[in-house]
């Protein structure tokens, strides 16, 4: 198959948007934007200082007392034209996505559609889930209700995995909910989402200030919890920092949704569908090159089944395709940076040292004609044991680890004592009731069953437990409590 087009969008220096406008910031301070399969610079990204920082978030209040004020039905309209303009554009910012971050094209332009879902859910949730309740006669002439009111200004701090889908898990929801909102996008993959902002400020004309993005790192996010106009942030990235994030979060008074790193492990039962569960584990384990927090890390394999299995998932991994994205016979793409490449190559190294079985290595992949890309071929180790770093420490990249158990049991004490983690766990069983042990048992937020990728659609929250997850509202639709508060209202009436 043909190799895609790249979009030809390499500005010199990305911008800031504040207040409608696009500004060049005074930063000093900049990093290179690289494309992870040739190794280009692509463009710079400068790292916003705090009185830029501060200026977005009084563009957001200033819009806020305006746009907290429209109607429903018409905060819906912009919506409306938000999904058209996805709709229209999705190959675009497909491609955008793939130049910076490397995942293949069929997996960006999943991205985009599972983001055309959360605007669909949110322009869903206006309607329905903004309604307050009644409740006449609580006492003698007497009535209460509540009603949901817009908090403000909330800032949006979004991991580099999925640069166009994470920032769209809360801004449909916050802005048709009458709030408004700074986006930070990830330093590492900051164009699509600049190259999003850009096409939706020129195509459905957002307001100044409902929408504003700055550029940054760790001092950008610490000036956007801080400052007193925020009422809260979202956050999805590592456990180390989501910590520091909720923990700041808390010290400022400012709700916080944070979601963070993960373990996830994957069982196979003996009576599993094989085919079905092969091809999901191999979607687990390397789509997006195993940078997902629901990928699969660990593989739990029951006695029965786990030297069959094993051999055919090995046999299919190593037949995976590498290359650039944008070749639509491409299966994996390359690390998002060679920082990322080199931890997943130290943690190989580990894993050898600690004595589990490499029964694939992909340490010395290469894709012809891409030579200075990050590239990492999928790995797999056997005879892995509890105490294993690889087994207890998240990789973030295509490394599986199989375990071998020897009955249901065993395999969810695995799950719930192996780490600190529970983002996401599935079983593949033909078996009702052990299905049903596992998704009571397992100590997860998502629960895949026969499913490898335990990803929830935007109508239901995204769940997470343990070390993968702070808070107490999960975003997606539980975003709408996250953006709104309720007021009670008491009332007498005199009769005439």
């Amino acid at each position: 198959m043909a190799v895609l087009s790249e979009i030809p969008y390499r500005p010199a220096r990305l911008q800031l948007l504040i207040d409608g406008q696009w500004i060049t910031s005074s930063s000093a301070e900049h990093m290179p934007v690289i494309n992870p399969a040739t190794g280009e610079k692509i463009s710079l990204v400068p790292f916003t200082p705090k009185d830029e920082v501060d200026r977005a978030v009084v563009s957001a209040q200033t819009a806020f007392e305006k746009w907290k004020e429209i109607s429903i039905p018409e905060r819906v309209q912009y919506l409306f034209r938000m999904k058209q303009v996805f709709e229209e554009h999705l190959e675009d910012f497909a491609r955008i996505n793939t130049q910076n971050h490397g995942k293949t094209i069929a997996e960006s332009r999943g991205d985009v559609r599972r983001t055309i879902e959360n605007i669909e859910a949110g322009i869903g949730a206006a309607y329905t889930l903004m309604k307050g309740e009644k409740l006449d006669q609580v006492a003698s002439g007497v009535d209460e209700e509540t009603v949901k009111e817009p908090l403000g200004v909330f800032g949006i701090i979004c991991p580099f995995n999925f640069p166009v889908m994470v920032p769209f898990w809360f801004v449909p929801y916050a802005i048709v909910l009458g709030c408004t909102v700074v986006v930070k996008p990830s330093e590492i993959t900051p164009l699509p989402m600049t190259y999003i902002a850009e096409t939706l400020q020129r195509e459905i004309k957002l307001p100044p200030g409902v929408l504003n993005l700055v550029h940054g790192s760790k001092e950008t996010t610490e000036a956007l919890i801080s400052h007193p106009l925020v009422k809260g942030v979202t956050f999805v990235g590592s456990t180390p920092v989501g910590k520091y994030v909720y923990k700041l979060a808390g010290e400022y008074g400012k709700r916080a949704i944070v979601q963070a790193g993960a373990k996830n492990a994957i069982v196979v039962m003996s009576d599993a569908d094989l085919p079905l569960a092969i091809e999901s584990c191999t979607s687990s384990f390397f789509g997006n090159t195993g940078q997902r927090c629901l990928a699969g890390a660990n593989l739990v394999t029951t006695t029965p089944i786990h030297d069959t299995f094993l051999k055919k998932f090995v046999g299919t991994a190593e037949k995976i395709r590498l290359g650039y994205g944008l070749d639509e016979s491409t299966e994996m793409g390359p690390m998002v940076s060679a920082r990322s490449k080199d931890r997943v190559l130290k943690y190989i190294d580990i894993g050898t040292s600690e004595g589990a079985t490499l029964t694939l290595d992909g340490r010395k992949a290469r894709v012809p004609g891409y030579e200075r890309g990050f590239f990492i071929g999928a790995s797999i180790f056997d005879d892995v044991s509890k105490d294993m770093k690889i087994a207890r420490e998240e990789i973030f990249g295509p490394v599986a680890s199989v375990v071998e158990v020897e009955d249901l049991d065993g395999a969810i004490r695995w799950i719930n004592t192996n780490s600190e983690f529970g983002n996401a766990a599935s079983i593949f069983t033909r078996d009702g009731s052990n299905a049903r042990e596992f998704r009571r048992r397992v100590q997860a937020g998502n629960i895949g069953i026969n499913v490898g990728v335990a990803a929830p659609v935007g109508y239901f929250p995204f769940g997470g437990m343990r070390d993968s997850f702070f808070g107490v509202l999960h975003g997606q639709m539980e975003s709408i409590d996250f953006f709104t508060d309720r007021k009670v209202v008491i009332s007498r009436w005199s009769q005439p």
